[in-house]
């Protein structure tokens, strides 16, 4: 028997990234876990309107999705902690410049940069269509033919609404083969 708990939502856990944009000429970073796919190409970045961050993705139109592993979660969590608002976080990480202008997180094994092609506002959060214009990636996750090998690289999930941090695990099984 399934219990109606209301109108909440229930697509957790969701993989923990930290956003980079460049912000008044010097990186910000933010935590995210409001994210998605929506195409082969294109993803989402759902980010509260009162991020520092989001200054910088609306003027340059360029940002960074910086995928976070256990190897650097405490330092990616410091940064949903405090606000650019009020603290220069420029620092925060030694980072290099993608070839459009975001900066990316030398510790991130796997780092998107991305173009903003849109932003659809929703009641307090910026949402920010973005296309994917480059993958780098760290070789030593990396397959024979260039694919990331989740069984090397583990991905940190976040699960709402108990705020606590997942890694990923064992395969189940293979997609559209398990009949």
């Amino acid at each position: 028997m399934k219990k109606n708990t209301g109108a909440q939502l229930a697509l957790y856990p969701a993989p923990v990234i930290v956003v980079g944009a460049m912000v008044d000429g010097k990186p910000n970073w933010t935590l995210v876990a409001h994210a998605g796919v929506m195409a082969h190409s294109h993803l989402m970045l759902s980010m509260v309107k009162a991020h520092y961050t989001n200054k910088g993705i609306r003027e340059n139109k360029v940002v960074s999705v910086n995928v976070v592993d256990a190897s650097w979660l405490k330092e990616a969590d410091r940064m949903g902690c405090i606000s650019g608002n009020k603290t220069d976080k420029s620092g925060a990480f030694a980072y290099t410049l993608g070839e459009n202008g975001a900066p990316m997180i030398d510790a991130a094994k796997v780092t998107m940069e991305c173009t903003v092609e849109d932003i659809y506002d929703l009641k307090g959060f910026d949402n920010f269509i973005c296309r994917i214009t480059g993958t780098y990636v760290d070789e030593s996750i990396l397959t024979e033919k260039d694919k990331i090998d989740y069984r090397k690289f583990k991905p940190v999930l976040f699960q709402f609404p108990t705020y606590e941090y997942l890694e990923t695990g064992d395969v189940l099984g293979a997609c559209m083969k398990m009949n």
